[in-house]
């Protein structure tokens, strides 16, 4: 029998306040595609990071192809042959895609060698990107394909994804599936994180299962139904949503023929965009990452206050050019794609991350005459964590410590508890449990059926369909007419990705 490729034996690390993994045992053999499952906060990052060398356990043994392993930091694990893909990314901004790849690779390669292997493994895998783009001009699915490609040029024989298609569309998804199967059957032992559960059925040929930090069971997903894994996963089924169609209201959000130039060489012009969001409705935007999407909701938020003026309305209201916090007065709120960094400071707590988008005592009573009443903001923070069911230690935990799908929901919550008129969402459930994706998605509705006007931006097509009562598709720039979800396909969508609609309309 071949030895394992990774044993991992009684791996425990704790945190003030909570122990993230407590004597787990794993066991992955060359070849195998093995998923680990579990609900937001159940440990399965911290045990990556462990495996990769960016945490040091507390206690247990790893061993790698058969030698016990101290891997003291990610350098040694490439070095090893285990290379990791984040679901919250390590790039540098202010450097290129180039230029970020390089820093993880030999130093014998020239940058120009480099920037050859990129364009080499972005055509083979169909992961296109430009190498001499600086990374804050990329979308978050544009840095997802960085990072697969940063990791694959390095042969890895153990390969770690961390939620590796949460933004990616079918298409990508597919793509990447065949990459993984070519690996697979090469040799290479897979790690595979994700709360996609035909995924994991679909790809993956065993499964170890989280809850609270323990090993809870082992299965071959292969043979599980997406019931039963959610069962295994969080002890439960997720609810249903109820989808009831309703009268639409006065619209809330008209845009009328914006045509906005990129901001910068790697940006997407916008091009005539025309879009209505009305009360009490759900309008979904699909598209492949980096068609316009940053740049529409940039414009949308406030944040590129260049749009002509009569572009953009709130209701009667001109606001083409008024700040995002004159926007949030109005009633505006919105939810950005990149959770720490844009939609939370990282260092900061919970209950002071409110304040981010609160800077009125009519919506944060705990700020009044310029002093912080910190009572009534903590106060805040924790009607939101337990209404949201966020995983926290309390309103002063930091927003780093809160694993991706625990903080994403804290941010929807802050925005929902602010009762907006207009709420913007981008790629609300990414990298969120089943569970916590139903949840999110069953605020959405209730949101709309409280007679907010919504607009959800996402590359989860699944989800457009079960939230969105009209979908519209952004390809280079430009936005399809509305259709009523009733009435797309999959097939639809995926033409409109390209472009196609004017023929088909």
């Amino acid at each position: 029998m071949d030895k394992p490729r990774l044993q991992l034996t009684g791996i425990t690390k704790a945190y003030p306040g909570v122990v993230a993994n407590s004597g787990i045992a794993l066991t992955v053999m060359p070849g195998q595609t093995h998923a680990v499952l579990g609900e937001n906060g159940a440990g399965k990052s911290t045990l990556m990071k462990i495996i990769y060398g960016s945490i040091k356990p507390d206690a247990g043994q790893m061993v790698f192809n058969g030698h016990v392993a101290h891997i003291r930091n990610p350098k040694e694990a490439r070095a090893l042959g285990i290379s990791m893909v984040f679901q919250h990314f390590n790039l540098f901004d202010t450097i290129t895609v180039a230029e970020n790849v390089w820093l993880g690779l030999e130093k014998s390669l020239t940058l120009a060698q480099v920037t050859q292997s990129i364009n080499a493994k972005a055509a083979q895998y169909g992961l296109d990107i430009d190498p001499s783009r600086p990374v804050h001009t990329l979308s978050v699915g544009e840095m997802q394909r960085v990072e697969i490609i940063r990791a694959l040029l390095t042969n890895p024989q153990l390969l770690i994804l961390d939620e590796p298609t949460s933004v990616l569309t079918p298409q990508a998804v597919d793509k990447l599936f065949i990459v993984l199967k070519q690996l697979a059957s090469e040799g290479c032992s897979i790690l595979y994180i994700s709360h996609k559960l035909h995924e994991i059925r679909e790809l993956c040929n065993a499964c170890t299962v989280l809850r609270g930090g323990k090993v809870t069971g082992v299965c071959n997903p292969a043979k599980e139904s997406n019931a039963s894994l959610s069962r295994l996963m969080i002890g439960a089924e997720p609810p249903k949503l109820e989808h009831n169609a309703r009268e639409t209201g006065e619209a809330r959000l008209t845009v009328h023929h914006l045509s906005l130039p990129r901001e910068d060489q790697f940006g997407v012009d916008l091009h005539g965009i025309d879009l209505q969001v009305r009360a009490g409705e759900v309008v979904g935007i699909a598209g492949v990452s980096g068609n316009g999407q940053r740049e529409l909701l940039y414009a949308l938020s406030g944040e590129d206050c260049r749009s002509p003026k009569g572009s953009i309305r709130m209701g009667e209201e001109d606001v083409s050019q008024i700040h995002p916090g004159g926007r949030r007065k109005r009633g505006l709120h919105f939810v950005p794609e990149e959770r720490l960094g844009r939609g939370a400071v990282p260092e900061l707590s919970l209950a002071h991350n409110l304040l981010l988008t609160r800077n009125e005592a009519i919506a944060y009573p705990g700020f009044a005459g310029g002093w912080i009443s910190l009572a009534p903001l903590h106060a805040q923070a924790a009607g939101i964590i337990r209404r949201f069911q966020v995983k926290a230690n309390g309103p002063g935990a930091v927003a780093r410590s809160l694993s991706g799908g625990n903080l994403q929901k804290f941010i929807v919550g802050r925005e929902i508890d602010a009762q907006p008129q207009v709420f913007i969402v981008s790629q609300p459930t990414w990298g969120v449990d089943v569970g916590a994706a139903a949840q999110i998605r069953g605020a959405i509705l209730a949101l709309r059926d409280a007679g907010c006007a919504v607009l959800v931006v996402s590359e989860e097509l699944d989800e457009l369909f079960e939230v969105c009562d009209r979908l519209h598709v952004i390809a280079h720039g430009k936005l399809s007419p509305s259709i009523a979800t009733a009435n797309a396909t999959v097939e639809q969508l995926g033409e409109w990705m390209s472009g196609l609609w004017s023929a088909t309309c």
